[in-house]
């Protein structure tokens, strides 16, 4: 582990990766927080979850117009902002309940499409701030492992909080996201980052064939998780046991964080695009066995199995961006990657109810199998567009030019 060692002393490199993490916690509290809140104002499940499903959709549509804007304009005149105005719309929503639904759908569309792209953000300036490719390659694994906790502890937060009130709930959301941009907004390599120039055109990234198939992989693999979400819910009801849906979603977290230290903490043989198929692979065959559906105990063994190559697979696919992405557009690119799997994610979620209808349990965990299959089909039919240029992609300094600022 000494590689992570090295990277947290380096400058920044903890201030950023611990900034961003603070302010992406609404990320794992935002959908919770608005069911609750409109629970209790008296609101029913059917527009408690399309609320929350509206939130998921708006972020995952915000966040590559944000990263492009971010590209063009630097990132303390987007993020902070942004931030801002996400709380605004948490606090409208602390206001109202489901009534008058018109503010509330516009309260919950604001918090969510505003949500700053702290995420995209951190992965274009890991580039800057360490020393060579290794160094950021062990970052991206440790940013996608770290991720993990957020989904866990941003929960637990709402949960706590929503003891006081479901307001309380809410305005904590916004002010977390505020908190963890300011940190990163006022940070030397945020405010020195300037986008490369781009061409004048709508598609950005999305020009790239190899992203692409990458963008659509990881939006199958986002079902896969989505349906994970909720079939754990419906194993839990059939077990009686309240407590086993959270146990089945922390254990997957523990694995997809296991795997994503052990994944940084070593060089891997061949290049990423070769990779990237074989880590997706694994990571569809370890939903196939939640079929199955056994006793708890034996599900959180297969629970954490199902993680361990979440993390490696998404810190494999975060280099291939930053290889693939057309200059000027890198925060952008690495923002599509949040908004693919947060809308696989949202038909992951409806997936995994007609699957609980069609067959049960295993009905439900199978649709995350066959999430993860589609993604390990459309890596292979399309591996050869994603097999990187020789030159540094944007956002990468060649070895020879980085340096910690």
């Amino acid at each position: 582990m000494r590689v992570y060692l090295d990277f947290l002393r380096t400058t920044h490199a903890a201030r950023l990766l611990g900034g961003t993490l603070l302010g992406r916690l609404p990320n794992g509290m935002g959908m919770l927080a608005v069911v609750l809140h409109v629970r209790a104002e008296g609101g029913g499940y059917p527009l408690a979850g399309t609320l929350a499903a509206v939130f998921g959709l708006a972020t995952a549509a915000g966040q590559p117009v944000l990263g492009r804007t971010m590209d063009r304009f630097g990132q303390p005149r987007v993020l902070l902002p942004a931030a801002l105005l996400s709380a605004a719309g948490f606090g409208l929503l602390a206001l109202t309940g489901g009534d008058p639904l018109p503010v509330t759908a516009g309260a919950v569309v604001l918090a969510g499409f505003a949500t700053p792209p702290l995420e995209a953000g951190l992965r274009a300036l890991w580039s800057l701030v360490l020393p060579g490719p290794a160094q950021v390659k062990a970052a991206y694994a440790l940013d996608a492992a770290a991720q993990e906790t957020l989904y866990t502890v941003g929960p637990l937060l709402v949960v706590a909080a929503a003891l006081i009130n479901t307001e309380t709930a809410l305005l904590l959301t916004g002010a977390l996201g505020v908190a963890g941009t300011l940190v990163i907004t006022t940070s030397g390599p945020s405010r020195a980052w300037k986008g490369e120039p781009r061409a004048a055109d709508w598609a950005g990234p999305l020009r790239e064939p190899g992203l692409r198939v990458l963008f659509m992989a990881l939006t199958c693999a986002g079902i896969a998780l989505g349906v994970y979400a909720v079939a754990v819910v419906a194993y839990a009801e059939r077990a009686r046991d309240d407590l086993a849906s959270g146990l089945l979603l922390a254990a997957m977290s523990a694995g997809a964080l296991a795997g994503g230290l052990v994944y940084g903490a070593r060089s891997w043989p061949g290049e990423e695009h070769r990779r990237f198929p074989w880590l997706m692979a694994a990571l569809a065959a370890g939903y196939l066995p939640l079929v199955w559906a056994p006793t708890l105990p034996i599900m959180t063994v297969l629970a954490f199995g199902s993680g361990l190559f979440l993390a490696p697979m998404l810190a494999c696919s975060f280099t291939l961006v930053d290889r693939l992405a057309p200059s000027g557009t890198v925060t952008e690119a690495f923002a599509w990657i949040v908004a693919a799997v947060a809308v696989g994610g949202a038909l992951g979620s409806a997936a995994a109810g007609l699957g609980q209808d069609l067959g049960g349990v295993p009905g439900a965990f199978a649709a995350a199998g066959l999430g993860g299959l589609l993604a390990l089909a459309v890596c292979l039919l399309g591996a050869r567009t994603y097999r990187p240029r020789a030159e540094p992609g944007p956002g990468r300094l060649p070895e020879s030019a980085a340096r910690p600022l």
